[in-house]
């Protein structure tokens, strides 16, 4: 470390290349407000002068030492298929959807499969 800033009453140390080191305390600061704002991580990250992959790369690794799966993307399209249940209409088999994060939803019947029509295309909104 060849440098200090000081910032917000923080003196901040610096590395030889110029780039400031965030003490650890201060990290998780950030990322605990990161994840009670509801913003996406480039809008937070340029409020907080942080930039992105720093803010991406600090998530990534609090999520690794939480034992917590990876953030996985949304696809921006959705995609439906048909299904066509062939057999007699005695059988009551449900059919099963299988959503992307291991939630599951049995639909036994029209009203049902209007409401799994519904809860689709709410989880397709972006938050």
């Amino acid at each position: 470390m060849t440098d200090m800033i000081k910032a917000d009453e923080m003196v901040l140390k610096t590395d030889g290349r110029g780039r400031v080191q965030t003490p650890a305390a201060r990290r998780e600061q950030i990322l605990d407000e990161f994840e009670r704002s509801g913003l996406s991580g480039k809008k937070f990250a340029a409020v907080v002068g942080v930039k992105y992959p720093t803010l991406a790369m600090w998530a990534a690794k609090r999520r690794r030492a939480r034992g917590l799966p990876p953030v996985v993307r949304r696809s921006k399209t959705v995609r439906l298929l048909e299904a066509v249940v062939e057999g007699s209409s005695g059988d009551t088999k449900p059919l099963v959807l299988e959503l992307p994060g291991g939630a599951k939803v049995e639909i036994k019947d029209a009203p049902q499969a209007v409401l799994a029509g519904a809860l689709l295309r709410t989880l397709a909104k972006p938050c």
